[in-house]
């Protein structure tokens, strides 16, 4: 089975004003044995776009889930979940982002 390993299950922003766009990316690589198939990525809210490696990943090789996170309207502390489904032996996954967004002066 495919097993997989983040770089990171949590990526936090800092501190943003409210209408910045926050992208970043987590790093996914297959420690398993066959291919990974990143079924889904879906986010908590509508305020954060996933993208993501659609192609299998190849045992020991690594793709990525970009995410553009709109903090318009969204004053305070942010924790956003996205949920990742793959073919791999835990095959629902849930990765973090978090930060604080500050209004407009």
């Amino acid at each position: 089975m495919p097993i997989v390993e983040f770089d990171q299950e949590e990526y936090d922003f800092g501190t943003v004003v409210e209408g910045e766009k926050v992208e970043g990316v987590f790093k996914v690589t297959n420690a398993g044995k066959v291919d990974l198939i990143i079924l889904n990525v879906k986010p908590s809210c509508g305020c954060t776009t996933p993208n993501w490696t659609k192609e299998p990943i190849a045992p020991g090789a690594s793709g990525e889930i970009k995410f553009e996170f709109n903090s318009t309207g969204r004053v305070g502390v942010q924790n956003k979940s996205i949920t990742v489904k793959s073919n791999a032996e835990k095959n629902t996954q849930v990765i973090r982002l978090k930060g604080t967004v500050t209004a407009k002066k």
